[in-house]
Parts: structure tokens; C-alpha cells; sequence
């Protein structure tokens, strides 16, 4: 298989069954582990009280998760944040205590053995508000969508418009499902990178339409997968720098922004490789799996006023 023609025109449409199967396979596997695993959701939206500690020397999270338990805390979830010296307490709403003194709770239990602990933050969010927000939050990403079908629908030919939508679903599905995976906890700040993610693969996608249209009517002769083929490869440096000058920051972002937007960071840069790929194989391939044609891309003739009228003797 020939991934280079003699041209030059890098011929992507070639590898489009590779692809199909790429994407089907993660696609499954992320509703499988959505299923199944489902989203690790923060505090945001499951409720409960968030406390960050933090000790003098690494802490051991074992001999912590049996004081909790001791203490009847036994549902706490106990991890490490950013370093092995902070410790990371999420309590689930709970009525037998009130909240604003869990901390204070918690403190003592971890202070018990005579054990140095410095209270970080603490937070606090009630199931009324987690609720709240896991229903305007998935409105959202639904109005999202809605809104991106209609303006595409209305820019493009209906094939280009579905093949967006179908590349933008594609993107979503398979950057939950990598939270899911690896459970990567769902907060405010994920939900926020997923629909940049959103906004970041359809500026691709349009660029990649827009291109695939003009070449549509330009080019006389070819048949439509050389046109797409011819497309992708003009607009492939550009795709490129956008890519990588993106991901420079979103690396950054990821090492030296801190545990509180590692999840942001993590969601943006795997949203910009999917986002990348779907505007190449998902949208343009869906388009030409529905047959468009250079008859479909054509503007309209305008008969001119007076062109259907005799001509006088």
C-alpha cells in the first residue's frame, strides 16, 4: 500500500479501512468502559467534602485508610496529590455528621499517633448543587452539539455537516472513555476541556471542509477520494503547526500546572491528537462513504432575466 503517490499528495483515503476499524475499536471500548467503570466524577458533581493534607515525611496511605475506616469513615477515598507528602480525603455527603466538621474530624484521626499534619484546603459541596451541576453540564455539551449541527449544516452540504457531527460524537466518546480507562477524576475543569475539545476539532474540520469544497470546484478532473486525498495534503503544514504549537503549551500545562488542572490539561492534549485525527479520517470519510460529488459541491446556476425570452426578428 502506497502511502505516497508520485505527486506528492499524501494519499490518506488509502488507510480509511484501518481507521474505520481504529475508530470502532476505541469507540466500543470506551462505551464498554463507560458501562462498566463508569466516570470517577469529582466533587463537583457527586457531593461530599474534599480535604488536602499534608505531612513531613511521605505518608503512608494504608496505615490512613484503617484509621479512617477505625473512625467510621470507612468510604473516605484516600490518594496522593501531586506529591507523597500530600494526601487527598474525599468523603461522601454523609448525614450522621455535620460538615463543617469533618475537618476537624479528620485532623484529630490523622493527629492520633502524634503525627505532624498541616491542613491544606478543604471543600464542600452538597448533593442538592453535584446534581445540579451533572444536569446543566451534559445540557451543555448536548447544546453544544445541536448548535454545531445547525451552523454546519447551514455552511456545508448535509454530507460535510453529518460527517462533523459524527467526527465531534467520535471525539467525546473516545476522550470519556480514556477517563474511564484510567480513572481520571471528572470535575468542572474536565467538562470545560471536553467542550474546548469540541470547539478545537470543529475549527479543524471546517478548515478541512472548507478546502475539500473549493478543491471539489476547481478541480475538473479526479475522482472525489484524489480530491479529498489532494485537500488534506494542502491543508496538512497548517493542521501541523496548529497541533504542535497547541500541544507546547498543553505540555506545560501538564508537568508544571499542578494537580488541580492535570485533568484539564490531560483532557486538552489527547482532545487535540483525536480532534486532529477525526478532521482527517472521521469527517472527510464519512463525507465520501455518503457519495458526495463534485455535482453536490457546484453553486447553483442563476438563469439570467431575459435568457428564456425569444429573440426578436
Amino acid at each position: 500500500m502506497q502511502i505516497l503517490k508520485i505527486n506528492g499528495t499524501v494519499a490518506f483515503m488509502s488507510l480509511r479501512i484501518p481507521a474505520l476499524i481504529l475508530s470502532a475499536v476505541l469507540i466500543v471500548g470506551s462505551i464498554v468502559s463507560l458501562a462498566v467503570n463508569k466516570l470517577n466524577w469529582g466533587l463537583d458533581f457527586t457531593g461530599g467534602t474534599l480535604i488536602e493534607v499534608g505531612f513531613e515525611q511521605a505518608a503512608d496511605l494504608d496505615a490512613i485508610r484503617q484509621k479512617m475506616d477505625s473512625s467510621g469513615f470507612g468510604d473516605a477515598v484516600i490518594q496522593n496529590f501531586g506529591t507523597s507528602e500530600d494526601v487527598l480525603i474525599r468523603i461522601p455527603v454523609r448525614e450522621d455528621v455535620v460538615a463543617e466538621t469533618i475537618g476537624d474530624q479528620v485532623l484529630e484521626i490523622l493527629r492520633a499517633d502524634g503525627e505532624a499534619v498541616d491542613m491544606r484546603r478543604i471543600e464542600f459541596v452538597g448533593p442538592n448543587v453535584g446534581d445540579e451541576l451533572t444536569e446543566q453540564g451534559g445540557l451543555a455539551m448536548l447544546t453544544a452539539l445541536l448548535c454545531i449541527l445547525l451552523y454546519v449544516a447551514m455552511r456545508f452540504e448535509w454530507r460535510f455537516a453529518l460527517g462533523s457531527v459524527v467526527a465531534l460524537a467520535h471525539d467525546v466518546i473516545i476522550t470519556l472513555g480514556l477517563f474511564s480507562v484510567l480513572r481520571i477524576e471528572f470535575d468542572l475543569t474536565v467538562l470545560a476541556a471536553v467542550l474546548a475539545v469540541i470547539g478545537y476539532s470543529l475549527n479543524d474540520t471546517i478548515v478541512v471542509s472548507d478546502r475539500i469544497r473549493e478543491n471539489f470546484r476547481k478541480i475538473r478532473k479526479g475522482e472525489p477520494e484524489e480530491i479529498i486525498n489532494v485537500s488534506l495534503t494542502q491543508t496538512l503544514n497548517r493542521t501541523i503547526i496548529t497541533s504542535l504549537t497547541t500541544i507546547l503549551v498543553l505540555l506545560a500545562l501538564f508537568f508544571k500546572g499542578g494537580e488541580l488542572i492535570h485533568g484539564f490539561a490531560t483532557a486538552l492534549l489527547f482532545g487535540v491528537f483525536i480532534g486532529t485525527y477525526s478532521s482527517i479520517y472521521i469527517a472527510s470519510l464519512v463525507a465520501l462513504l455518503l457519495g458526495i460529488s463534485k455535482e453536490d459541491l457546484m453553486p447553483p446556476q442563476v438563469e439570467k432575466e431575459g435568457a428564456d425570452l425569444d429573440p426578436l426578428p
